[in-house]
C-alpha cells in the first residue's frame, strides 16, 4: 500500500497537494494530518465526502510500500513504518535536507506545490469534479495570495486559469481565504468594523460600512474581503470618504444582489460579484442614502432551501437494522437517510457508518447505535446561508427539510450546495434564450409564452427538458418539445384550453396532459397559422421521480421536483432544462454536468446503478453515440459491461422498442456496430452481429430505396421496382431482415419471438428467409423465366428489395431486376370471365389454367389471344384424356 502525507497544521496548499497526488496515484491512500488550520476544518466539514481522504485512525492496517510526501520535506508518519520504505518528496521549495537511502525529491520553484501537481493532472487528462478543481484552486490561491504575491509564477496563473475552465468556483475559494493587512489597512479596517451597519433588502443580509480616511493611500478591496469573512453577509458595501471623493467598494456572494448594476448607477462599474465607484460631490451621508435607495430597487429574494432541495424523502426508524438500512441505500441510491421516531427527527445515518458496521459484522444491530443524533433540520424558506451554517456546525451531509406544520418534505445535501456554489446548476439565460428564440417558429414561440404565462398565474414553474434542450445547445434544434411542470400539469393544460381553445386529453395516474390545438387558437388569426409553425398539440408532464423495486423493473413513479425529474433520466446530456416562466425565461438548469459533457462529446450515466435499474439504457447509449458522434465516458462503458447479463431479464417488448428506435436512425448500422462491439447483440442471440457485412448491406438497401424513390429507372435498371415512397414505411422491416439474414431459421424464429416483433415485420423477415433458401435455385444458369417468376412472385416488394441488398450473387440480383422490370407484369389475355364463357365451371382449376397460360407467355410459346385459346383447349383435352384412362 502506498500512502500520501503532508505536514501538520496543514494549509490549503497542503490539502490540495494531497488531493492532486491522490488523483495522479489512484492506488495510493491520502492520509489527512491530525492538525489543520481552522479554514480547512470548516471546508472539510462541508465537503469531506467528496474527497478520497482517510483519517489517520482509519488507515488500513496493511504494509506500507511507499510514502509520498507533499508540500513539506519532513513528516511524521501516521504510524510506524519500516526504515527502508521508499519516500518521495514533492515540494515547491528547494531541497534543504540530505536525502536518506531510498528517498527522492521532485520540486521546482512555483508559488504552490499544488501547481506542480496540477500541471501533471492537465497533461495526463485526469478527470476532476468541480469541487476537486475548487480545492486545487484554493491551494494555489492561498499560497500565492490570490496570485498577488511576488513569488507567484506564470505557471501558477496558467494552472489557476485551467482550473477555472474545468469548473472551479471562485465563490467558494473566496469564502475560505484570508489576507494579511498593512498597518494603514488595519487602522481603516477597524474603523469600518466599528461603523458597520446591518440591513436586510428582499430578505438578503447586507452590511454597509463607512469611514473617514482623507490621507489613505493603500488599497481598499482587501478590506472588503476581510469584512465579508467577518460578517458573512449576502453583500457588502464599503463607503470611504477620501476627502475629495467617496470611494465605493462592493462585494456580493449571491446573484440576488448584482453589485455591478448598483455601482454603474453611481457612475462606476464592475461585475455582479465585485464592483467599485468613485463619487465626487456627495457627502458620505448622501452617498449612503443613495446606496440604500439602489439596494431597495435592485435586491432580489435569496436562494432558498426549497430551490435546491429534493422532495419525497425516504426515512428510517432508529430500530431499522444495519442490513435493512444498507438494502434501502442500494435500492434508492441514497448516501444517507434521516432517522425519524414518533414523527420527530432524531438523527441521520450515512453510508459511511453503515459500511463500517457491516465490516464489523453488525448487520443485525439497530442503527440507533451508529447514527448521528440530533433534531436537525431546515425549513423550505430558509436561505442557503443558514443551511451552510447547519451543515458546518452539525457535520451533517444530508439535512432534512421540514414544513411549518412539522411534516418532513424532503432533504438537501452537500452535493446540492456544491452545485449551487459552483454555478453548475443554473446558468444565465442570455445565450440560451437567444438560441431558443432563433430556433422556434414565431407561432410556436408565442404558444410557449402563453403556456408560460398561464403557469406563472398558477404559481407553477415551467420547463422545456431533455432531448429538445440537448439538440438546441448542439445547434441542431427540433420542434419536439417536452414540457415539465412543477405543479399540476393537467390543471395547466385545462386552463390553456379554456382560455385559448382546443381540448385536453389527460392521464391522472401519470400526471400527463396533451393540449390538442387542432390548428385553431382563439387569439391566432387563421392567416397567421402555417401548418409548419403550429404543432398539433403540446404535451405537459408533472415533475416526478422514480423508484425501482428491483433491477430491470419498470419504475414506480411519484410526484417530485424538477431536479428529481431530471435525475430520473438516462444520461447527463438529457438532464438539461430551460426554464420558460417569464421571470426566468431562458435560464438553463444543469444540475448534473450535462452541458460540460455536451461540449466534450461524452455519454455519461448519472449514477452507477443506472443500467441496473434500466438495462435498455445500454441500447440507448449506443444509439446516442452514433447519432451525435459522441463516445461513452470510461466509467459508463465499464458499467455497460457489468450490466449486460441483466438484458436477459428485460421483456422482449422493451428491447424491441429500443431496437426499433435504433433502426429508425439515419444510419442505424453505426449504432448496431457499436452494440456488436459492446457484446450487446450477442446477448439477444449468440450469432447476431452488426459487423461490416451488415454495415454494407444497410447502405446498399438505402441506395436502392433512393433509386426507387427517385422513380428514374434509367439510372438503375437493375432495380426498377415500385415507387420508393410506398416502400419507405417498410424500411424498418427490411433492416430487420438484413440484420437476421445470416441466422438459421430456428434462430430467426427464436429471436423474433423473444423480441415480440410486430406481425408485419415478421412477415417481411420470413419472406426474406424464404428467398434466401431459394438463392441457389435462382443462381441456376438454366433457369427459365417462368421458374424465376414462381421463385419470386410470392414475396412482397419490401422482401425483394431487402433480398436484393443481401445477396452476394450478381446473377440473382439481375434476375430480381428482370422480375421487377418485366416478368411481374406478364398476364394472360384470358381471365376468369373468359373461362366462364367457355363453359368451364369456377373452382381451383381457374388458378391452374391461368398460371399455365402465364407460364406459356413467359416462355414465349404463346403471344396472341388465339394462341392462348388453342393452348387452353389442348390442356383441357389432355386432362380429359387422363380422366378417361383412369376410369
Amino acid at each position: 500500500m502506498d500512502i500520501i502525507v503532508t505536514h501538520e497544521h496543514a494549509d490549503f496548499d497542503a490539502l490540495a497537494s494531497l488531493l492532486a497526488a491522490a488523483k495522479l496515484h489512484p492506488g495510493a491512500v491520502a492520509v489527512l494530518p491530525r492538525q489543520m488550520n481552522r479554514n480547512l476544518q470548516e471546508f472539510l466539514a462541508l465537503y469531506r465526502d467528496e474527497f478520497p481522504f482517510v483519517a489517520p485512525a482509519d488507515l488500513p492496517r496493511q504494509r506500507v510500500d511507499r510514502v509520498i510526501v507533499v508540500d513539506t520535506q519532513t513528516f511524521a508518519p501516521p504510524r510506524r513504518i519500516p526504515a527502508d520504505v521508499p519516500v518521495q518528496i514533492i515540494d515547491h521549495h528547494p531541497l534543504v535536507r540530505p536525502l536518506e537511502t531510498g528517498w527522492s525529491y521532485w520540486g521546482e520553484p512555483t508559488g504552490a506545490t499544488t501547481t506542480l501537481l496540477v500541471e501533471q493532472i492537465c497533461n495526463q487528462h485526469v478527470a476532476l469534479s468541480p469541487i476537486e478543481t475548487t480545492l486545487l484552486l484554493l491551494g494555489i490561491y492561498e499560497d500565492t495570495g490570490s496570485l498577488g504575491y511576488s513569488m507567484t509564477t506564470p505557471r501558477d496563473v496558467r494552472c489557476a486559469a485551467w482550473l477555472l475552465e474545468q469548473g472551479a468556483s471562485l465563490a467558494v475559494v473566496n469564502n475560505y481565504l484570508h489576507h494579511p493587512l498593512s498597518d494603514e489597512q488595519r487602522v481603516l479596517y477597524q474603523q469600518l468594523v466599528d461603523n458597520s451597519q446591518p440591513y436586510e433588502f428582499a430578505g438578503q443580509a447586507v452590511i454597509i460600512s463607512s469611514a473617514h480616511a482623507p490621507n489613505y493611500g493603500d488599497e481598499i478591496s482587501t478590506l472588503a474581503h476581510k469584512l465579508r469573512d467577518l460578517f458573512e453577509p449576502a453583500a457588502l458595501f464599503l463607503l470611504v470618504d477620501l476627502g475629495d471623493r467617496v470611494q465605493l467598494v462592493a462585494r456580493s456572494s449571491t446573484d440576488a444582489i448584482d453589485v455591478g448594476d448598483i455601482a454603474s448607477a453611481l457612475g462606476g462599474g464592475g461585475h455582479p460579484r465585485a464592483a467599485a465607484a468613485l463619487l465626487r460631490g456627495p457627502t458620505l451621508a448622501q452617498a449612503k442614502e443613495r446606496l440604500t435607495q439602489l439596494l431597495e430597487e435592485h435586491a432580489k429574494p435569496p436562494v432558498t432551501v426549497a430551490q435546491i432541495m429534493s422532495y419525497g424523502v425516504q426515512t428510517l426508524s432508529p430500530d431499522t437494522t444495519v442490513a435493512d438500512a444498507y438494502a434501502r441505500m442500494r435500492r434508492y441510491g441514497h448516501e444517507g437517510f434521516p432517522v425519524v421516531e414518533n414523527g420527530r427527527i432524531v438523527g441521520t445515518v450515512t453510508r459511511r457508518e453503515i459500511d463500517r458496521a457491516l465490516q464489523h459484522g453488525l448487520d443485525r444491530t439497530p442503527i440507533r447505535r451508529y447514527m448521528a443524533q440530533g433534531e436537525v433540520f431546515v425549513r423550505p424558506h430558509d436561505p442557503v446561508a443558514k443551511l451552510q451554517t447547519v451543515m458546518t456546525e452539525q457535520g451533517w451531509g444530508q439535512v432534512p427539510v421540514v414544513g411549518d406544520d412539522g411534516e418532513i418534505l424532503g432533504i438537501v445535501t452537500r452535493t446540492d450546495l456544491i452545485k449551487l456554489w459552483s454555478g453548475a446548476a443554473r446558468e444565465r439565460p442570455s445565450d440560451v434564450a437567444h438560441k431558443l428564440e432563433a430556433a422556434l417558429p414565431t407561432l410556436l414561440l408565442d404558444l410557449l409564452r402563453q403556456a408560460s404565462s398561464a403557469a406563472g398565474e398558477m404559481g407553477y414553474p415551467l420547463y422545456a427538458v431533455g432531448g429538445f434542450v440537448r439538440d438546441l445547445l448542439l445547434s441542431t434544434p427540433t420542434l419536439d418539445i417536452d414540457l415539465v411542470v412543477e405543479g399540476d400539469a393537467i390543471a395547466l393544460a385545462k386552463k390553456l384550453a379554456a382560455e385559448h381553445g382546443g381540448r385536453v386529453r389527460s392521464h391522472r395516474r401519470f400526471g400527463t396532459a396533451k393540449w390538442i390545438i387542432n390548428g385553431e387558437l382563439e387569439d391566432s388569426p387563421e392567416e397567421q397559422k402555417p401548418a409548419t409553425s403550429l404543432p398539433r398539440a403540446l404535451d405537459f408532464v408533472t415533475a416526478r421521480t422514480e423508484f425501482y423495486e428491483h433491477p430491470t423493473a419498470l419504475p414506480t413513479v411519484e410526484q417530485g421536483s424538477i431536479k428529481l425529474d431530471l435525475h430520473r433520466r438516462d444520461f447527463t446530456i438529457n438532464t438539461l432544462a430551460i426554464r420558460l416562466d417569464a421571470d426566468h425565461w431562458g435560464e438553463l438548469l444543469d444540475f448534473y454536468g450535462g452541458r460540460r459533457d455536451l461540449e466534450q462529446g461524452l455519454i455519461r450515466v448519472l449514477h452507477s446503478l443506472s443500467f441496473v435499474e434500466d438495462p435498455t439504457r445500454i441500447l440507448r447509449a449506443a444509439r446516442l453515440e452514433a447519432r451525435l458522434n459522441f463516445r461513452m465516458e470510461e466509467r459508463t462503458e465499464q458499467l455497460v459491461a457489468e450490466a449486460l447479463d441483466l438484458l436477459d431479464r428485460v421483456s422482449g417488448e422493451r428491447i424491441r422498442h429500443e431496437l426499433y428506435l435504433t433502426l429508425a436512425e439515419g444510419e442505424p448500422e453505426r449504432a448496431l456496430a457499436r452494440l456488436d462491439e459492446l457484446g450487446i447483440l450477442r446477448r439477444l442471440h449468440p450469432n447476431l452481429t452488426g459487423n461490416g457485412w451488415v454495415w454494407g448491406r444497410f447502405s446498399a438497401l438505402r441506395e436502392a430505396l433512393a433509386v426507387a424513390e427517385a422513380g428514374n429507372d434509367r439510372h438503375a435498371p437493375e432495380w426498377p421496382g415500385p415507387n420508393g415512397l410506398r416502400l419507405r414505411p417498410a424500411l424498418r422491416a427490411m433492416y430487420l431482415a438484413l440484420l437476421t439474414y445470416r441466422l438459421d431459421p430456428v434462430a430467426v424464429a427464436s429471436l423474433l419471438a423473444r423480441l415480440r416483433i410486430v406481425r408485419e415485420d415478421q412477415k417481411v423477415v420470413a419472406e426474406v428467409q424464404m428467398l434466401r433458401a431459394r438463392e441457389l435455385a435462382l443462381a441456376d444458369n438454366s433457369l427459365s423465366p417462368s421458374h424465376i417468376y414462381r421463385l419470386l412472385a410470392d414475396a412482397s416488394d419490401a422482401a425483394l428489395l431487402a433480398f436484393y441488398a443481401a445477396t452476394d450473387s450478381w446473377l440473382v440480383q439481375q434476375r430480381i431486376g428482370q422480375y421487377q422490370r418485366h416478368l411481374r407484369h406478364v398476364r394472360p389475355l384470358l381471365d376468369g370471365t373468359a373461362l366462364r364463357r367457355m363453359g368451364i365451371p369456377p373452382g381451383p382449376a381457374y388458378r391452374r389454367l391461368l398460371d399455365a397460360l402465364r407460364d406459356a407467355r413467359l416462355e414465349g410459346t404463346v403471344s396472341t389471344l388465339a394462341e392462348e385459346e388453342a393452348l387452353l383447349q389442348r390442356i383441357l383435352a389432355a386432362e380429359e384424356g387422363q380422366v378417361s384412362q383412369r376410369t
